[in-house]
């Protein structure tokens, strides 16, 4: 996926947010489908039996458990924050919304494909909205 410039939206727009930022939350909603996929393979992992070991190379003890549980509580969180964000945003809308923002997917592709409920100017009004809320949460 290229990245393409867009005209940045009036400052008077209430979910304007500096394009940089766009950017940096749209790179962090394009991660969800790896984060599900690490999350379905630690989900797995925890679910057999994972043997302790001791590392004193660095003086510590390693506890791959620990790990994984960690790991599972990061990318639900992240998970949880795009899933909630996209349902406060719009909750009829919110699995299209979370479409277009976590696989780059177009309002023409929604429509066409997918039968998207609603015109292309309401959908790119919450689609802004979703990455205002976004990031308010991600503060």
């Amino acid at each position: 996926m290229s990245t393409v410039i867009r005209a940045d939206i009036s400052a008077k727009n209430p979910y304007w947010i500096s394009r940089h930022r766009y950017y940096e939350l749209k790179h962090f909603c394009l991660q969800y489908p790896e984060w599900k996929r690490e999350l379905s393979n630690l989900s797995g992992i925890k679910n057999q039996a994972v043997i302790v070991s001791t590392h004193f190379d660095s003086g510590t003890f390693s506890n791959p458990t620990a790990d994984c549980a960690e790991k599972i509580i990061f990318l639900k969180d992240r998970i949880d924050m795009i899933e909630r964000t996209a349902r406060n945003t719009a909750p009829d809308l919110a699995k299209y919304i979370l479409k277009g923002a976590t696989e780059g997917l177009s309002y023409t592709y929604l429509k066409s494909k997918l039968e998207i409920p609603c015109c292309k100017d309401k959908y790119y009004e919450l689609y802004r909205k979703f990455f205002w809320l976004l990031s308010n949460a991600r503060h």
